[in-house]
């Protein structure tokens, strides 16, 4: 029983570091805002360690934290919302759907997940929260293309830190273990 409730503390209190960690590098990229997009992707590596670490309910734990603290205390919510309604939930996705489907179904649904999201940040970013004052339909057709290239780069690269992680890295990270 002791060691049970040991362990769900060492989860919970990672989890807790992962959320903090996940906010702050989306605060660095609300601040430096060129780097928006690539802090919240550099943040969904906060859900990857808890998905190959942690799993269950962790991933979703720190995922929604992450976005909740980031949308209330962020001064820029560019960051926030792309984590919040793409980059923090698809590492996530990634694993289910790589893990029940073939390689082809998973990349259909990947890439149609990433276009739904894509379209939905653009909707809410000039909509609801009006950061932009373009005509966005334009503009949007025309970078819907090199989007999904970048996407695609993105699933490769996350893929192969996963990787990487796994077979060089994993190893070290003994205070998740049993004593």
């Amino acid at each position: 029983m002791a060691t049970r409730r040991r362990k769900a503390t060492r989860y919970l209190t990672t989890s807790a570091v992962l959320a903090a960690l996940g906010v702050i590098f989306l605060a660095f990229g609300a601040f430096v805002e060129v780097l928006d997009l690539t802090m919240a992707a550099v943040a969904s590596l906060t859900v990857v360690f808890a998905v190959i670490e942690l799993k269950g309910k962790y991933p979703l734990l720190i995922y929604l934290v992450t976005s909740v603290l980031a949308l209330l205390l962020l001064p820029s919510k560019t960051p926030a919302l792309v984590y919040l309604l793409f980059a923090g939930y698809y590492p996530i996705l990634k694993v289910l759907l790589e893990g029940y489907l073939s390689r082809a179904a998973s990349w259909l649904l990947k890439i149609l997940a990433f276009n739904v999201a894509a379209v939905v940040i653009v909707l809410v970013s000039v909509k609801v929260l009006m950061l932009y004052t373009v005509e966005w339909k334009a503009w949007y057709i025309l970078l819907l293309l090199p989007l999904n290239a970048v996407f695609a780069v993105y699933d490769v690269a996350l893929t192969r830190l996963i990787t990487a992680y796994m077979l060089r890295l994993r190893g070290r990270f003994r205070f998740l273990r049993e004593d």
